[in-house]
């Protein structure tokens, strides 16, 4: 069974139109007993027209769901959460411009900018910015002890 839905959306300067697909028929493809919980295969197709120019690109999913509605919002908001962590970390850390990239390096200071992001998420005691809480525990010693162990001294 194939499952297709529309959605079409304007703005930043573009017009995106997004199909959404999804078959539960997957019998064929996968063994079930190696996938508990596999229902379906998804697939997104985004087509992007920006400056008049035509762009098209494919995703495909593996799921448990099997509700089109469920799978279709499931999808946006993967990409929602992926955008605004790589937003923050970017901001508070300026991830972009980092060129690290010997042996494991990149793969070490990223694990660290994680940690680093979710303590300053969870330290609210204090109400200022991300980058501000970084900037203060570079020089304050009791302010940095203060978010690693979520309490003010």
């Amino acid at each position: 069974m194939y499952y297709a839905n529309h959605k079409t959306e304007k703005g930043h300067g573009r017009i995106e139109t997004r199909q959404y697909f999804l078959s539960t028929e997957i019998r064929d493809f996968v063994v079930q007993e190696e996938w508990k919980g596999l229902a379906a295969i998804g697939m997104v197709r985004s087509k992007r027209i920006i400056k008049g120019e035509e762009s098209t690109e494919n995703r495909y999913f593996i799921t448990s769901l099997t509700d089109l509605q469920k799978f279709s919002d499931a999808v946006r908001k993967h990409w929602g959460i992926e955008n605004k962590l790589h937003w923050c970390l970017d901001m508070v850390f300026d991830e972009d411009r980092c060129r690290t990239r010997v042996d494991n390096s990149g793969e070490n200071l990223a694990v660290i900018r994680h940690i680093s992001l979710n303590l300053y998420k969870a330290f609210t005691s204090v109400k200022i910015s991300m980058k501000a809480k970084r900037f203060r525990c570079s020089f304050d010693d009791d302010f940095l002890c203060s978010v690693i162990f979520n309490k003010l001294p």
